[in-house]
């Protein structure tokens, strides 16, 4: 008999299409059925009588009055759920009466479950103690939400406390996840509001509250539970309390102590630093590991880190909903604990990547995949990288690139934290960080000599790829190549000064210190001698390659012989065997053209008369009787000339 399972299946069913209201209803039609089938439903017109409470005689008869009195249960709960969704949207707040009647649904509610766990907890029954703590848990749930809606923060603190407790046995001994996302998501957020309205300290975290409110029930259900798992009345749940002894109180954050007031965010930077010692102790005794396999040993830590930083942006909401200003102490300090806690996750997550692209940054690897998981040789490394095409290696090259990517956005996104923009130091050495990632992204680590590859036709990937330089080594454009390794060297060049010196968290033996965002002195100088190196290797290939375009030639120029081409240079060469053309032949030779000198008639020689001027007609009617005496002239022709060659009439 899973209670608590089975309820946490009826309301995710039908609220995950529904809501309240319907979950109501289908509430009501499921107890009616359980009702018709135990034989025991008031018929039609039939005067209703008051139902005696289930017995254990009857749950061991059946296990339906078990469902019968969880139905009856789950339907007052989800009739009050509903009219309280119904008045959340009233602007002056609930009234009196309508939390009054939400109230007594829960009661009734509550009465009835707990009823239900009475007569599970008699042998008779036949129930089994897990049962029985279920049973109890979930009438206690019940119970804490009729006094949580009542405002009585102490019983409600009580009721959820041995909700909680119960739970966290039931969590360690059963498998599946109802009880813990029942404590996540509805029992811990309760007790945390208990304890703040009954005037407990933040300090005290969730189950040490529980456990203290935990004191005032019966001996009856401590034996139960003691049975069960006596190590949860003793330190509480191992996940919820991992870390919770010991917790840190203040944290330190550029040379600023700040205290930890909330318990929350004290465990879980508890656990970071239980995590980060993990992490170098794990990458220390592996010896030589893959890329994927360092990074994967990352998770723990980040999964850590995480947490603090939800924590401490739970606490910052918290106190916002109070009405607590910016200008407040305690907001104050919680800005520099969520700047701290953000740090050390971008931190991480940078340390990460620098993990996955390779050994020293990417800066001596080879073109393997970041993802292999069998580690080669240095040969056979070689070789196989020589036998991959372009295509290939610069596939290879884009996924490096992108996780300098993804390493440049959190240098960016840490700037954005509060108070970053301000720490003159810290923004510095941010700024020269990102130049330095920058670099090793541009910059060709170690590129195969240029093959005549430049007419090859690459992928429209591969083409997106072209934008750093070692893509551009591999395809051969080596003076591309040249261009962006000046531009690396100039941006490891003017981050060197800030990453020359240590940092107060770094270490001078780093051999084994897990990488983070912390560039140490030896990586720029790493950094600056491979560029250097490549910058005059770079040059030295440009030159090489720089072989002189023969200019294109037609086909006439290039049939012509020697003797004809002796004005134009010969780029090409001179071809000995074409000097002339041999045997000769019949071709147009050019010589003195012919003289045509329209002018002729009006060339003036020395001793002969000037030829008659032609004048123009002054006016109209001079030139219209020159016009008609010029017609008369060859019709006066006409008429002397008759007959043969002149001769007739």
């Amino acid at each position: 008999m899973d209670i608590t399972r089975s309820v946490v299946s009826l309301r995710e069913k039908a609220l995950l299409y529904g809501d309240y209201s319907t979950y109501w209803a289908q509430l009501s039609g499921k107890l009616l059925n359980c009702r018709k089938k135990l034989n025991i439903a008031t018929k039609s017109r039939s005067k209703f009588h008051p139902r005696a409470p289930v017995t254990p005689d009857q749950i061991a008869e059946s296990h339906d009055y078990v469902v019968l009195q969880l139905l009856a249960a789950e339907r007052t709960w989800a009739q009050a759920m509903s009219m309280k969704a119904a008045h959340s949207a009233d602007t002056k707040g609930m009234t009196s009466k309508a939390r009054s009647h939400i109230v007594s649904r829960l009661e009734k509610g509550a009465r009835t479950a707990e009823n239900l766990a009475r007569a599970l907890s008699d042998p008779a029954s036949g129930a089994s103690p897990a049962d029985v703590l279920d049973a109890r848990a979930y009438a206690a749930m019940l119970r804490g939400a009729a006094l949580f809606e009542k405002q009585s923060w102490e019983p409600c603190l009580r009721s959820y406390a041995v909700c909680r407790i119960i739970y966290s046995a039931l969590a360690t001994s059963a498998k599946g996840d109802a009880f813990k996302d029942l404590l996540s998501e509805t029992i811990d957020p309760s007790i945390r509001y208990a304890a703040y309205q009954a005037k407990i300290p933040r300090t005290q975290p969730i189950p040490t509250i529980a456990r203290k409110a935990f004191d005032h029930a019966d001996p009856d259900l401590v034996d139960r539970i003691k049975q069960l798992n006596p190590a949860v009345l003793e330190h509480g749940d191992a996940d919820a309390n991992k870390g919770a002894d010991g917790a840190p109180t203040s944290l330190t954050w550029r040379g600023r102590d700040v205290k930890i007031e909330d318990a929350a965010i004290a465990v879980a930077w508890a656990a970071v630093g239980a995590a980060r010692g993990q992490l170098a102790e794990n990458l220390a005794s592996a010896g030589t590991l893959p890329p994927r396999d360092m990074a994967a040993a990352y998770d723990e830590i980040l999964n850590a880190s995480q947490d603090a930083v939800d924590a401490t942006k739970q606490a910052i909401d918290e106190l916002r909903a109070e009405g607590v200003t910016q200008g407040d102490a305690r907001m104050q300090s919680l800005q520099i604990t969520r700047t701290a806690v953000n740090y050390e996750m971008i931190s991480w997550r940078i340390g990460r990547n620098r993990v996955l692209v390779g050994e020293k940054d990417g800066v001596k690897s080879e073109f393997g995949p970041v993802s292999r998981r069998k580690k080669l040789s240095d040969d056979a490394e070689a070789e196989r990288s020589k036998d991959e095409g372009p295509g290939r290696q610069i596939a290879r090259l884009k996924e490096k690139a992108v996780l300098y990517d993804g390493i440049l956005q959190s240098l960016e996104s840490i700037k954005e934290l509060p108070g970053v923009a301000n720490d003159q130091a810290l923004s510095t050495r941010l700024e020269a960080t990102s130049q330095y990632f920058t670099a090793v992204k541009y910059a060709p680590f170690p590129p195969p000599l240029p093959r005549p590859w430049p007419q090859c036709t690459l992928t429209s990937q591969t083409k997106r790829s072209l934008a750093i330089a070692r893509s551009h080594a591999i395809a051969g454009n080596a003076v591309n190549a040249l261009a962006l390794i000046r531009h690396a060297l100039e941006q490891s060049t003017a981050a060197s000064p800030s990453l020359s010196t240590p940092s107060s968290s770094e270490d001078d033996d780093d051999a084994f210190t897990p990488r983070n965002i912390h560039v140490t002195a030896r990586d720029t100088a790493l950094l600056l001698e491979t560029l250097t190196g490549e910058l005059h290797r770079g040059r030295a290939l440009v030159e090489l390659l720089a072989k002189p375009t023969p200019t294109p030639q037609s086909s006439s120029s290039i049939s012509k012989p020697l003797s004809d081409r002796l004005a134009d240079y010969p780029p090409a060469g001179v071809d000995l065997a074409h000097i002339v053309s041999y045997p000769p032949r019949l071709e147009p030779l050019p010589v003195k053209p012919l003289f045509l000198d329209v002018a002729w008639n009006y060339i003036r020689y020395p001793g002969k008369a000037e030829p008659a001027a032609v004048e123009a007609p002054a006016t109209p009617q001079a030139s219209t009787a020159a016009t008609a005496t010029t017609a008369a002239e060859p019709e006066a022709k006409s008429q002397q000339k008759r007959g043969w060659f002149g001769f007739g009439r």
